[in-house]
């Protein structure tokens, strides 16, 4: 409430008005106040202005006069609707991620859907503005840091400024961790220094270091389209059904978002956030990267359209590098995106990349590649430096296959057969080495005639499910599911013996395949 009295003004009014007059004034005064408290404080709000006025022995008195403004604060509420994402952890460090939000929920569904694969929206208008799109969350600019806490001991960042210009995002990396251990995690956001503070809170642990004997779970899914969802309030099964499993952490494979579904069809650097904001905003989602750190590889559909590389042409007036910064936006990385962490002594995962260094598919067979130089000089050499007990290749699109024929942007094709034969060809030379990849709709476990096995996830949800027909099995096939769901992964000792399990489970949590291996 702001409250105005004014009391000195008796003696200029008397000086200057006869009696008759000064009631008018004091009425005019009472109006003048309105006009500016209402350009101050909030437009098109409700503004009261209450008090009365009284005549006294020749004088006049404002007294009690007093300003409201129902329903409205001088300063924003910000919120954090698009949750929080501890990522990238290690033995000794980890960064925090979020985005401000102005909206406490995000806007309500009210399309329908078809009932066929995908489940588009129905009469879906591609024009509409980005802020009245199902699931639209819209930013906030105002201040973020972030806390972590161990015992009584705390680290804080500084407050960091949020603007449109990153979409209202921000991160820290917290850097000098403590091995193995629990950290809680406060995340704090406000509209200007002197405002109220919102806040929210989860924790995480750091990675075990390379001598630790313990066992370790992790979890994976891919491709996620937001009209597939599988639960109208929550978003996605899968999600929860993970969050049930209490992993130490979470790969996600690529295909985060999709840019070239409708609902709305991302062709514009807004409509690109839109996506990442409404996927967010599930709360299966939220819920689960409250408590799981994750790492995340990105895949065509996470940066312009299918088959997307840096030579691709624009998707509308989205380009690769518009793409490319939108995901940065979302997901920050501390160097460059192709990565390898360790965890323990039994584990280490490496994480390449598929997009940014592809040539082109026209490119000769002796030069044409994916992972380009830098990335596959890096993994030779930290392949070779390796003494984990088992190595996971996390890759975004299919190592090993099969694959559909005709297509041609991945390993498993013809058109990159060249530098596939060599990946796998490596790859089964090295004892203990299994690959787990995205992209591919549908769950399963091949092994290639060098001996290479992979796992694919398959999508988060059964409505995203297709692109393979479940009678053709091939003979690489050892399990297939053309189904939604995610892949658990266990890494542990019976009798100091080192094993590794790999399960499958739908979408509701249920295991539907395991594949326990020994060393060799």
């Amino acid at each position: 409430m702001n409250r105005l009295v004014y009391t000195p003004i008796n003696r200029v009014i008397k000086m200057m008005m006869e009696k008759s007059l000064r009631k008018a004034f004091a009425s005019m005064l009472v109006v003048l106040l309105l006009v500016i408290c209402t350009n101050t404080i909030a437009l098109s709000q409700q503004v009261n202005i209450t008090g009365k006025v009284t005549d006294k022995n020749d004088g006049l008195t404002l007294s009690g006069v007093s300003v409201r403004v129902k329903g409205v604060s001088t300063a924003q509420s910000v919120f954090f609707t698009n949750g929080f994402k501890v990522s990238e952890v290690t033995v000794k460090s980890a960064i925090i991620w979020t985005r401000l939000c102005a909206q406490e929920k995000p806007n309500p569904i009210v399309h329908s859907r078809n009932a066929t694969v995908f489940r588009h929206p129905i009469k879906f208008d591609e024009k509409m503005s980005v802020e009245k799109m199902d699931g639209a969350v819209k930013g906030a600019s105002g201040l973020v840091r972030f806390t972590l806490i161990r015992g009584k001991q705390k680290r804080t960042s500084k407050w960091l400024v949020v603007s449109d210009a990153a979409d209202y995002t921000a991160h820290a990396i917290f850097k000098h961790l403590k091995p193995a251990t629990e950290y809680q995690v406060l995340v704090e956001g406000k509209s200007s220094n002197s405002a109220k503070i919102s806040s929210t809170r989860g924790s995480f642990k750091t990675a075990p270091n390379k001598h630790a004997i313990v066992p370790v779970a992790l979890t994976s899914s891919t491709c996620q389209y937001f009209w597939s969802h599988d639960d109208e309030k929550r978003g996605f099964k899968t999600y929860d059904s993970m969050n049930k499993l209490n992993p130490d952490f979470f790969i996600q494979t690529g295909d985060y978002v999709y840019y070239d579904k409708p609902g709305p069809l991302a062709n514009t650097v807004e409509k690109a956030r839109h996506k990442w904001h409404a996927m967010d905003g599930w709360l299966s989602l939220r819920e689960f990267y409250k408590e799981t750190p994750a790492y995340f590889l990105k895949d065509d559909h996470d940066l312009l359209a299918d088959d997307a590389g840096p030579t691709s042409v624009p998707y509308g007036d989205l380009n690769f590098s518009d793409g490319l910064k939108t995901w940065q936006e979302n997901v920050p990385l501390k160097d460059e995106p192709y990565r390898t962490f360790r965890f323990g002594k039994d584990l280490q995962i490496w994480m390449v990349e598929g997009r940014e260094y592809r040539s082109d598919t026209k490119a000769p067979d002796s030069v044409r590649t994916i992972w380009g130089k830098e990335q596959t000089s890096w993994f030779k050499k930290t392949m070779k430096k390796s003494d984990a007990t088992f190595k996971l290749v996390f890759s975004p699109t299919p190592i090993v296959g099969p694959d559909r024929e005709g297509k041609a942007d991945n390993h498993a094709n013809k058109v990159y057969k060249v530098e596939g034969d060599w990946i796998r060809e490596f790859l089964s030379g090295k004892k203990n080495t299994y690959v787990v990849c995205g992209d591919r709709h549908w769950q399963y476990v091949s092994i290639d005639s060098t001996g290479l096995t992979e796992f694919g996830s398959g999508p988060v949800s059964d409505s995203h499910a297709q692109g393979w027909d479940p009678d053709d099995i091939r003979s690489e096939h050892k399990f297939l599911r053309v189904k939604g769901g995610f892949l658990g992964i266990r890494v542990y000792r019976e009798s100091n013996n080192p094993f590794i399990q790999f399960t499958h489970y739908d979408a509701e949590g249920k295991e539907v395949n395991n594949e326990r291996f020994f060393t060799n």
